[in-house]
C-alpha cells in the first residue's frame, strides 16, 4: 500500500544549471515533493534513473543534440508506471501532442506560472494528464473537425506536418549545426540527414537550403527568446568550443529562462 505521507520523488533534467537550481529549490519547498536527482543530458538521465529511482521525470524538451522524445519513449517502454512531465519554451501547439504521443503524461510551457508546474506534477502522479486549457481545446476542435462530413481538417501550422525526426533536425539546423554535425550527433548517415532536409523543404514549401536554414534559425531564435537569429546560446552544444563572450551569454540566457520558476 502506498504511503500517503511519502514525498513525490522527482528527477529533473535540464542542460542549464541555474534553471535546474531554481526548479530544485521550488519543488523542494513543497511539502509533498523532493528532487532526488538531476541531469543535463540523455546519458545523465540513464544513470540518474538507476541511481535515484524517481516516481516522476521532469525533463526539458531539448537536452543538447540528443533526441528527448526518443528518451521519453524508451523510459516509458521500460517502466509504464513512470510519470513524465515535459516542459519547454517551444510552442505547445506543436510539441505538446508530440510529447504525449511519445509517452509523456503532460506538457508545461516555461513561461507558465510556477504554480502550474506543481499542479501538473500532482495531477500526473494522481493518474491524470496535464496540458494547458488552450491545447486541450485545440485537441477537441481537431477531433470534431476530423469527424466532420467534409473532412477538410487542415493543420494549423506547416511545422505540424513534420515527423518527430524531421522536427528534431529542423531544430538542430536552426541552432547552427550543419548536415555532417547533425549526422554525427544523431548517429545517422549524411545521406539520411540530407534526405530529411529535402523532405522538410518540401513540406515547408522552401526552394533552397539557404531558405531552410534561415527559416529554422528564425524559428529557434523566437522559441528561445533571442531577437536575432545566429545569436543562440552556445549551451545547446557544449562540445563545440566558443569564445569567452559566449559564457556571459549563456549565463544571461539561463537566468532569463529560470525566471519562470523562481
Amino acid at each position: 500500500m502506498t504511503d500517503p505521507t511519502a514525498k513525490i520523488r522527482i528527477l529533473v533534467l535540464d542542460e542549464q544549471p541555474l534553471l535546474r537550481c531554481g526548479i530544485r529549490t521550488y519543488l523542494n519547498s513543497q511539502l509533498d515533493m523532493v528532487v532526488c536527482g538531476e541531469g543535463d543530458n540523455i546519458a545523465d538521465a540513464r544513470s540518474k534513473m538507476a541511481e535515484c529511482q524517481p516516481q516522476l521525470v521532469l525533463t526539458e524538451l531539448r537536452l543538447g543534440a540528443g533526441d528527448s522524445l526518443k528518451l521519453v519513449k524508451e523510459l516509458k517502454a521500460e517502466n509504464r508506471a513512470l510519470r513524465i512531465l515535459v516542459y519547454s519554451a517551444f510552442e505547445e501547439s506543436i510539441f505538446a501532442e508530440r510529447a504525449m504521443r511519445a509517452g509523456a503524461n503532460g506538457y508545461v510551457m516555461k513561461r507558465a506560472p510556477k504554480e502550474k508546474l506543481t499542479s501538473a506534477i500532482r495531477d500526473i502522479v494522481s493518474g491524470g494528464i496535464y496540458v494547458s486549457h488552450e491545447v486541450a481545446l485545440s485537441g477537441f476542435r481537431k477531433s470534431i473537425q476530423r469527424r466532420s462530413k467534409n473532412n477538410h481538417w487542415r493543420l494549423a501550422s506547416a511545422l505540424e506536418n513534420l515527423s518527430d525526426r524531421e522536427m528534431h533536425i529542423f531544430q538542430l539546423l536552426g541552432s547552427g549545426l550543419g548536415t555532417r554535425e547533425i549526422a554525427q550527433s544523431l548517429d545517422l548517415s549524411v545521406k539520411t540527414v540530407e534526405s530529411h532536409r529535402e523532405n522538410i523543404k518540401h513540406k515547408l514549401r522552401l526552394s533552397s537550403g539557404a531558405q531552410l536554414r534561415d527559416r529554422a534559425a528564425k524559428w529557434v531564435a523566437a522559441a528561445s527568446g533571442v531577437r536575432e537569429p545566429g545569436k543562440l546560446p552556445a549551451r545547446i552544444f557544449p562540445e563545440r568550443k566558443q569564445p569567452d563572450p559566449a559564457d556571459s551569454e549563456r549565463s544571461v540566457s539561463a537566468v532569463q529562462s529560470s525566471r519562470a520558476f523562481l
